[in-house]
């Protein structure tokens, strides 16, 4: 799969039939974050934000491409997390 194959694949599945089934990955990363605040409350100084959660699932997609198992899937979703994470506010 050539480069420009992965982001559109990768704009597809941010921008199309996902966001049908599973609504905006915004929303979605919202609500990753307050289930993750809740389970590591006693760990954290400072509480997670969504953009954390788009960097957090985009690293999740590395290790696993770094563990040898990953499929080409791996390579476009690591991409559509860090696209959705590009637009969310941040600290940078």
């Amino acid at each position: 799969m050539t480069r420009e194959e992965i982001l559109d694949k990768a704009k597809e599945c941010i921008t199309g039939k996902r966001v049908t089934d599973y609504g905006k990955p915004e929303d979605n990363f919202m609500h990753i974050a307050h289930l993750w605040n809740s389970y590591l409350a006693d760990n954290l100084v400072d509480p997670i934000s969504s953009r954390d959660v788009a960097v957090m699932m985009a690293l999740m997609k590395i290790a696993r491409i770094a563990s040898g198992t990953a499929t080409e899937d791996s390579f476009v979703d690591a991409c559509g997390y860090m696209a959705c994470g590009g637009e969310l506010p941040g600290n940078g």
